[in-house]
């Protein structure tokens, strides 16, 4: 079937790309000073951990609820534009919020709307750039780089302005997510099915293949847990100031953007499995020098890693599901991946946490286990695939 003109014209991929670039503003702003907020709000410790556990809990029911819906009704982009609007409701409710109940309550709300964005922009994404024979990763970037300048654009205003009025640049990021996914354009022609699509005949989560695929990037992804968590603390006590530390993960993200630049353009050989192996292999090697506690100009060489680490496997994930789903099935299958990679992150966190506090940076050594066992699983998928193929 031939697409309808109308929606092949120029700008789709520019709108896409604004969209990536909105979602990941707020993400930038909230990751770091949410809790700055929240503390300025009068919140103990434990509270702030409580209200910031939120999303990670109802992504396990907000996200598949949501993809369903949005699958069963052929109503990606209606979803995708009512979740959007929605949590700019909820952020703007919860910043008029006064107490520890009423702002749990109300955050609560808006993560449970705000959650299921990525999943139904990165259906959205593939199905749309699929049709226009465009890649994701030049337009994903995008994404990336807003998340950096939303941290410096949050930072200077934390600097600036009382941290009891931060809550309003998280309201002002997730207005242009909501006006960026109102500018899409409607997907009113399905992408023409990929002969994997096409032999997928099994529900997704009696495909072993599928499973094993969800499984390795959730491993893989799941090893940065202690990077995430405590480099900056690590660093910190070697003495790096924050300015050292900043530029150093911003150069994990610049590694990403390259990759993801050229991710149109890499050869043949690098498909969806190849890609995941690759980001195993560099997790495990990253992680292992990690636990070495390497001399500080060695960590350049080492974040540049992270391209493959976290943007091999987040390349090589989302292309896999996005050809091997079947029809009907792109939404939901998202959000199972988004379930697998939030849980599974939130129990290497918690892990991460302990390990640490034991035995320092040799914590590395459990997430080296960990992406070992993601490129264990990625080879796991790739026989399931041959298998079911012959």
């Amino acid at each position: 079937m031939i697409p309808d003109d109308r929606h092949l014209r120029p700008g789709f991929a520019a709108r896409l790309a604004v969209l990536y670039g909105a979602f990941f503003a707020v993400a930038g702003i909230m990751q770091p000073f949410f809790p700055v907020w929240l503390q300025a709000k009068g919140l103990d410790a434990g509270t702030i951990g409580l209200v910031l556990a939120m999303p990670q809990l109802l992504r396990i029911v907000a996200i598949p609820a949501v993809t369903r819906a949005a699958d069963r009704r052929d109503a990606l982009r209606t979803a995708l534009v009512l979740a959007s609007c929605l949590s700019v409701l909820g952020y703007a409710a919860t910043g008029l919020a006064e107490g520890p109940a009423a702002i749990l309550i109300v955050y609560a709300l808006a993560a449970f709307a705000f959650t299921p964005v990525m999943p139904l922009a990165e259906t959205y994404a593939f199905k749309g750039l699929t049709v226009r024979n465009r890649a994701y990763g030049p337009v994903r970037l995008w994404g990336s780089l807003t998340f950096i300048a939303g941290n410096f654009v949050a930072g200077f205003a934390a600097d600036a302005m009382p941290a009891r009025h931060l809550i309003w640049l998280i309201v002002a990021a997730s207005v242009l997510n909501a006006l960026a996914a109102l500018w899409l354009p409607p997907l009113s022609t399905p992408a023409p099915a990929t002969h994997e699509q096409q032999t997928a005949r099994k529900p997704l989560l009696r495909d072993p293949a599928f499973l094993a695929v969800l499984a390795a990037a959730s491993l893989i992804q799941a090893s940065h847990a202690v990077f995430y968590g405590f480099s900056a603390l690590e660093w910190q006590g070697a003495g790096l100031d924050g300015t050292v530390i900043a530029a150093l993960w911003s150069l994990g993200v610049i590694a990403e953007i390259v990759l993801f630049a050229f991710s149109g353009r890499l050869p043949a050989f690098f498909q969806p499995i190849v890609l995941i192996g690759l980001g195993a292999a560099a997790a495990a090697l990253r992680w292992g020098v990690m636990a070495l506690d390497p001399p500080t100009m060695a960590l350049p060489f080492l974040q540049v890693l992270h391209a493959l680490s976290f943007g091999a496997t987040h390349l090589g994930t989302l292309t896999y599901v996005a050809r091997n789903t079947p029809h009907g099935q792109s939404a939901t299958a998202q959000g199972y991946l988004a379930v697998a990679l939030g849980a599974a992150m939130a129990a290497a966190m918690g892990l991460s946490g302990v390990l640490y506090a034991a035995v320092g940076v040799r914590a590395y050594a459990a997430m080296i286990l960990a992406a070992i066992a993601g490129g264990a699983c990625a080879l796991i998928a790739q026989r399931a695939r041959r298998v079911a193929l012959h």
